[in-house]
């Protein structure tokens, strides 16, 4: 009978703050949880298993030097989009299909594959 006259737990200053705690404490761990899908995780998405894909070193290797061919303007723009394209068959001929479905993994273009528009 006591709490009768103060009143309910719930209604007193001490559980609201400890429900605040409790609200302040989730909120922390969810920050803390999902970190790397809320601030990223320093690695571009993509490139972490492109490091160690046969198919993408083969294919940042030719896209290098068919960018330097386009530098020194030995090939045109539109010859370098359609030497990639074929630098991109012969590295998954090489590479025996690694890297995913035809133009990257996922529908994306491989790494340093820029598109003529």
């Amino acid at each position: 009978m006591a709490q009768a006259a103060n009143g309910a737990f719930i209604d007193r200053p001490a559980a609201r703050a400890l429900a605040a705690l409790v609200f302040v404490g989730a909120a922390a761990f969810l920050g803390y949880y999902e970190r790397d899908r809320l601030f990223g995780s320093g690695v571009a998405e993509g490139q972490a298993g492109a490091a160690n894909d046969p198919f993408a070193l083969c294919f940042v290797e030719r896209a290098a030097q068919i960018d330097q061919m386009v530098k020194d303007k030995v090939v045109s723009a539109a010859q370098a989009a359609d030497f990639k394209g074929r630098a991109e068959a012969m590295c998954r001929a090489q590479t025996k299909g690694a890297g995913g479905p035809p133009g990257g993994a996922g529908g994306r273009p491989p790494p340093g594959f820029t598109p003529v528009r």
